[in-house]
């Protein structure tokens, strides 16, 4: 009699042990599903903030460069050699402060600009990707989870349903616009 109460007993050990140890692996893997969508978030977030942040230098700066040079060849145009001698001082002045600003921010560029703003979006996808790529596969073992027996018994003790894989809403996570 004795030895069928320890079997009993080390039964219920066991299948408590095993209820406990699902239990808390579904609890991990919804933590990690948790921390993956973060990520996405925190990826959508510097997407937004990076690209947004270089398309303004980047346009601000090729405006900035049509201007000058328009400044440039509209001294030149249509002066007589008096004007251009004495408008010449002016490009001198001109000159002067371009070169300035040149040695203060040698590679400041607008080619340079787009190519940094190429390289941030390549980045700031790479990241974003990666973000959604952990989601889903965090999401692909919580589902593997609570569908395999026997611990689908006790995902449906806790009311545990499959969770959805990452897809983009158009709205809410469309990508920055690049006009120029």
């Amino acid at each position: 009699m004795d030895i069928l109460l320890y079997v009993i007993g080390g039964i219920i050990l066991v299948v408590l042990l095993w209820y406990i140890s699902t239990r808390n692996s579904i609890a991990r893997a919804e933590v990690k599903i948790d921390e993956a969508e973060s990520g996405i978030d925190v990826a959508l977030t510097k997407r937004y903030d990076v690209l947004t942040k270089m398309l303004d230098i980047t346009k601000g700066y090729a405006k900035h460069e049509v201007e000058t040079l328009t400044k440039v060849v509209n001294l030149r145009r249509g002066m007589t050699m008096g004007e251009r001698n004495q408008e010449n001082s002016k490009m001198d002045e001109m000159l002067g402060k371009i070169n300035v600003l040149v040695e203060n921010y040698p590679d400041l560029k607008a080619s340079e600009n787009f190519k940094q703003l190429q390289m941030a979006v390549m980045d700031v996808e790479e990241h974003l990707q990666a973000s959604r790529r952990a989601y889903n596969g965090n999401v692909t073992i919580f589902n593997n989870i609570i569908v395999s027996f026997p611990s689908s018994i006790v995902a449906g003790m806790m009311g545990k349903s499959k969770r959805e894989f990452f897809e983009a809403e158009a709205t809410k996570r469309s990508d920055v616009k690049m006009e120029f």
